[in-house]
């Protein structure tokens, strides 16, 4: 039932003219910017997309977009699901296998994030290099899985190290501040306690969000590999706790994601 699904999905997207995309994108909340950069050739909202989840966040558009960017094909997803919106995680992970059907190599996440190292200032970058899953799910817990891939996803390296390290070079390049660390994924959509974020800090994590690691972890099912930035958007100090403002976070995002697209732009030149 989820192959069918799935075939008619990109059968759909094949005829639309969708035609051997190199690189797959997912743009976080507050971080659609990226689609000016590209020489669009084809925009379809997810609603007229057969078997597609809708994009219900108020800062997600809800498109796929596809075009050329630094020379490549690129299929990028603008707007991404999430468990909070009440999508089991096939629904959330939906466009992953779906642009991996297509043809893509290679694989580009983006999110907004909380710092928890309390080093890592907001405004400024992440690159992740492992991640924590407290969804208390996974996308590959489902009957049937197997038909996809291994079920039993070695999570040895779930971040391409050679991409990272590629990354990592455009950054000092461009003189971009860019840091490493632990994202860890919960569900939300309300945001932690202090008790929560004193947890988190227990664990090390260094960024905290409610995306990216059902999406990381498909792609390590079906061997693609991938790349994840976090913008951290705010500063999680369980001591120092000031309400949150939705509007300043996205503020944020927006302020910093030039540094993200530079960074996604040089770094698809090369892969």
């Amino acid at each position: 039932m989820k192959q069918q699904q799935l075939n008619e999905t990109v059968a759909f997207l094949k005829s639309a003219g969708i035609k051997n995309p190199k690189i797959g994108i997912v743009l976080g909340t507050g971080l659609g910017k990226l689609v000016d950069e590209i020489a669009i050739e084809k925009e379809i909202a997810y609603a007229e997309i057969p078997n597609f989840p809708q994009a219900t966040v108020e800062f997600h558009s809800g498109k796929l977009i596809y075009g050329e960017l630094s020379g490549k094909k690129v299929l990028v997803m603008a707007g991404r699901f999430h468990k909070y919106e009440g999508y089991d995680l096939w629904e959330v992970t939906y466009g992953i296998r779906t642009m991996h059907a297509l043809g893509i190599q290679n694989l580009l996440i983006s999110n907004a994030a909380g710092a928890i190292n309390l080093s890592y200032k907001k405004g400024t970058l992440m690159l992740i290099e492992d991640h924590i899953n407290l969804q208390g799910d996974s996308p590959l817990a489902f009957k049937g899985a197997n038909v996809f891939g291994n079920i039993f996803a070695d999570m040895l390296a779930p971040y391409s190290k050679e991409i990272n390290q590629k990354i990592k070079t455009i950054a000092l390049e461009n003189n971009i501040l860019l840091h490493e660390g632990i994202y860890t994924s919960v569900v939300g959509p309300q945001l932690e306690t202090r008790a929560e974020y004193r947890m988190l800090q227990i664990l090390e994590t260094d960024a905290v969000g409610m995306s990216t690691v059902p999406e990381v972890i498909v792609a390590k099912q079906l061997n693609l590999p991938c790349a994840a930035i976090s913008v951290l958007t705010d500063e999680c100090d369980p001591k120092n706790l000031q309400p949150v403002d939705i509007s300043e976070i996205i503020a944020i995002a927006g302020k910093a994601e030039p540094k993200m697209i530079l960074l996604f732009k040089e770094l698809i030149k090369i892969i």
